[in-house]
């Protein structure tokens, strides 16, 4: 009995140790993401499919709404890593900060958004979209700025062609289309698709087919987090990019089904024609590297659009050692 008892304690002690290790080998992170998008379908990927815990990370997702609300929730510690566009860590850079934004993984390779038109436009030209009403994006963010760099390639001033309308926050666009005398709107998917299906908007062109490659969204940290926890970087971004390789890999019926939780109020065959769509635009990066050339377009883009307060080198703001070291393994 005496044995017993002994052996039962030893197990107990072992199985407490043995927690007690899971629990020391598991860190928690606080993911910030701009917007709830198909475009980062990657990102859910990661997250359904076990790879942020294949890799000893809790990650807790956050959904900010807006790409300033974001950079303050990275800034103020409320999140550890913040997924997006990558012209906030400039904008963070330019106000001399003394802990800049490092952007360290990639998400996305072009603009996700769609020209979406009130009405049917079955022989839609650019040029249609002169002296209308269109719902514009916040000033300064991608999607504006993407915006503005395409209509200007198609002979269009945004400022002087268009009723330009820039006072909607970034969530309420969608309802302010529906809603108001807009003619048209730039929308992520599924929105886009999900209204084209309910009557309320026409998908005829697409700005990332338009704007080329640019880093439009990127998982990026404060310099003193990346310095502290450079491991825990190293173990999300190897998550990341497996699922940037499961996506590539896999149908976007397969990656429709993976993500649905995280669009519950959008029918499968929509998230999946969606999916469908960036996948045959190149919008999913394949892997987490952020280029030179990339970025060298992001700066051009900002210039035209006259948001671009520093020309910041390449060096200065972008960390691909990680990103190259996994890739490499």
């Amino acid at each position: 009995m005496k044995k017993l008892i002994t052996l039962m304690f030893i197990c107990a002690s072992l199985s407490f140790i043995l927690i007690g290790c899971n629990q020391d080998t598991t860190s928690s992170i606080k993911l910030a993401e701009v917007t709830r998008s198909l475009f980062y379908a990657p990102q859910y990927v990661a997250l359904e499919k076990g790879f942020f815990e294949e890799e000893g990370l809790d990650v807790e997702l956050q959904t900010t709404w807006g790409g300033d609300k974001t950079m303050t929730a990275l800034l103020s510690d409320g999140a550890d890593i913040a997924l997006v566009g990558s012209e906030t860590s400039i904008y963070v850079y330019a106000q001399n900060s003394k802990d800049p934004v490092i952007n360290f993984a990639q998400l996305t390779q072009t603009d996700g958004t769609f020209l979406v038109a009130k009405e049917p436009k079955p022989d839609f030209k650019w040029e249609d979209l002169k002296d209308s009403t269109f719902l514009g994006q916040r000033k300064g963010g991608m999607p504006q700025m993407v915006g503005e760099f395409v209509l200007k390639q198609h002979g269009i001033d945004p400022q002087n062609d268009l009723d330009l309308q820039q006072n909607i926050d970034f969530a309420n666009i969608p309802g302010a289309f529906v809603s108001g005398d807009a003619e048209y709107v730039q929308l992520f998917e599924p929105t886009a698709s999900t209204f084209e299906k309910e009557g309320n908007g026409h998908i005829v062109a697409s700005f990332g087919e338009e704007s080329g490659h640019v880093p439009y969204t990127v998982f990026m940290t404060k310099q003193s987090y990346l310095n502290e926890n450079e491991e825990e970087i190293e173990k999300f971004t190897r998550a990341v990019y497996k699922a940037q390789q499961w996506v590539d890999e896999n149908s976007a019926e397969e990656i429709a089904n993976v993500i649905q939780p995280y669009f519950e109020e959008t029918e499968l065959d929509l998230l999946t024609s969606s999916i469908e769509r960036y996948k045959g635009q190149d919008s999913f990066a394949t892997n987490p590297i952020l280029d030179k050339e990339e970025w060298d377009n992001l700066k051009a883009i900002m210039e035209e659009a006259e948001e671009l307060p520093a020309d910041v080198p390449y060096e200065e703001l972008v960390n691909t050692s990680i990103a190259e070291q996994i890739m490499n393994k």
